[in-house]
């Protein structure tokens, strides 16, 4: 799953500690999603979309493998 978070956390002009405040979870863990190491639950990534005030399908690209299909 690819993601834009790291660009729509820019437009807001935050760093990852206050994404993470707002979120309810670390730095760290907003740091492991922008790099795609991690997939955020449902509820983490609706709370992401609501702060960044878009959709969650925005945010989050989901793209099947080719060996998936």
């Amino acid at each position: 799953m690819e993601n834009r978070l790291k660009e729509y956390r820019a437009r807001l002009g935050i760093n990852q500690a206050d994404m993470g405040k707002l979120a309810g979870v670390s730095r760290q863990t907003i740091s492991l999603i922008e790099r795609g190491d991690y997939s955020p639950s449902v509820t983490l990534a609706l709370k992401l979309a609501k702060i960044c005030r878009v959709t969650v399908e925005d945010i989050f690209i989901y793209a099947e493998d080719e060996e998936d299909e």
